[in-house]
């Protein structure tokens, strides 16, 4: 399985999996986007996109060994992913990590962002937001500039239903370990069935 955990700046991917790997056994393998190749100078949403399908293809492979990949601490959308090329192989999961703009103001300034850059990461946390209940909200927010292999037929123009579902954990108030604790928890139910997971072909179905 493809477990995606997604979320704007500072919302807590990189340490949701940090800690969530000291709850989960040897059948997850955690990486990040810098984790599957160089990183472009500068980063673009084309390169974001193809590493995205290199994480697509790496959970295919886990998952002839019965392992699962969990893929946190980037900006990546759902949308992304499910468009990846490879991605309707493979079941894909998806828990958005999503943090209040006063919170998130606050993290940004603790590691030293620009006061003037703030309402860009709030836009696109509620942007995430938005997209998490319903595809048809902005695509053209990771459709532009994007890499020309992504398959975006599989969701573009498709209304909010329950076909369209995932996790979504409120960070605001939580500690880094208490998310660390959610997302392991989140990908155990996704893994049994107990959490919303597109399963391989749903775009065709």
């Amino acid at each position: 399985m493809f477990l995606l955990v997604s979320g704007a700046s500072c919302a807590g991917k990189s340490s949701a999996r940090r800690h969530a790997l000291t709850r989960l056994g040897e059948e997850f393998e955690a990486v990040e986007l810098s984790d599957l190749g160089p990183v472009a100078n500068p980063p673009t949403i084309a390169w974001r996109q193809q590493q995205v399908e290199v994480a697509a293809l790496r959970a295919l492979d886990l998952a002839e060994h019965g392992r699962h990949l969990l893929f946190a601490g980037d900006p990546v959308p759902a949308g992304e992913v499910l468009a990846a090329p490879s991605a309707d192989g493979i079941d894909v999961a998806v828990c958005l990590l999503d943090v209040d703009a006063e919170t998130q103001s606050a993290r940004l300034a603790a590691r030293g962002d620009p006061p003037e850059h703030r309402h860009l990461h709030h836009g696109f946390a509620d942007w995430m937001r938005h997209h998490a209940a319903d595809p048809s909200y902005v695509p053209e927010a990771v459709t532009t500039d994007a890499w020309p292999q992504m398959r975006w037929h599989r969701w573009i123009g498709r209304a909010p239903g329950p076909e369209w579902a995932m996790t979504v954990i409120d960070t605001s108030a939580l500690t880094e370990v208490e998310v660390g604790k959610r997302v392991a928890g989140w990908c155990q139910d996704a893994v049994a069935g107990n959490a919303p997971v597109f399963r391989a072909g749903w775009s065709s179905s």
